[in-house]
């Protein structure tokens, strides 16, 4: 969790004075919309490879599949 605070210093430490002042009263919810921005995009980007690799298999499955044969007279 202090990985977690050391990052915060670092961002405060890039912003604007009246900013700065802000993130020490602890007025911080851009900082935690952004962290929260950015876990959720890396949760899409996963979801979507995975989607994207559970396509290809049942693409892979749809097109391997044989036809069943034909039942009838000789």
């Amino acid at each position: 969790m202090s990985r977690g605070c050391s990052d915060r210093s670092t961002w405060v430490s890039t912003l604007p004075p009246w900013r700065r002042l802000l993130a020490t009263l602890n007025w911080r919810p851009v900082y935690d919309i952004e962290q929260r921005t950015k876990q959720l995009k890396k949760e899409n980007e996963r979801l979507a490879e995975l989607e994207s690799r559970m396509d290809a298999l049942l693409l892979n499955v749809d097109s391997s599949s044989q036809t069943p044969p034909a039942t009838g007279s000789n």
